[in-house]
């Protein structure tokens, strides 16, 4: 009786949002990419194919706003889970020449995270993940010279099972989260 009782509850929530559209929608497309995970193992945008999923920008050694981003995101996880939401998460270092897959994976088990939908990303130089958020999530992403601190953008990014950002949110205060989980919830039943 339980199952069936879930199983209506979950028919009912994505008929409600049948129909709906996110407001303001955004249409950014996302350039094929192929980098490292924290286990090491190459991960790209063919492995997110046909997949919702939130993306953010964060480094490990991060003195002030990725702690807070990547709680908060952990806890987006968890809301998403309850709900029965099949989402992925993504966040890429801003700093891949201290971010090694070992540090990444250091870094993600201090929040509890599901790490089997979560990616940690580096393999790349910093003129490359400069370029790729601007290009794809137009954020700015720059580490100044000499500094061990990297300038990025506090948002979490809703990406479309197309690949394609259709939303952005406050990732840092007052995220969103009612907000972000309705919108995955128009996507998944488009």
């Amino acid at each position: 009786m339980k199952k069936a009782g879930i199983i209506m509850l979950l028919s009912i929530v994505l008929l409600a949002a049948c129909g709906k559209k996110i407001p303001n929608a955004q249409n950014w497309p996302i350039a094929p990419f192929t980098f490292t995970d924290q286990n090491g193992q190459q991960f790209g945008l063919n492995d997110l194919k046909g997949k919702i999923w939130v993306a953010n920008f964060i480094f490990t050694r991060c003195a002030d706003v990725c702690p807070p981003m990547t709680a908060n995101m952990a806890k987006l996880q968890r809301m998403a889970k309850e709900e029965g939401l099949k989402v992925e998460f993504v966040s890429f270092s801003v700093d891949p020449e201290n971010d090694q897959p070992e540090q990444l994976k250091a870094y993600i088990e201090k929040f509890h995270a599901d790490v089997r939908h979560w990616h940690l990303l580096t393999g790349y130089s910093q003129r490359e993940i400069e370029d790729f958020a601007q290009k794809n999530f137009k954020t700015i992403v720059q580490k100044p010279a000499n500094q061990t601190q990297v300038i990025h953008g506090t948002d979490f990014y809703l990406v479309d099972q197309n690949g394609k950002v259709v939303q952005y949110y406050n990732g840092m205060n007052d995220v969103p989260y009612k907000q972000i989980l309705e919108h995955i919830k128009i996507l998944q039943s488009s």
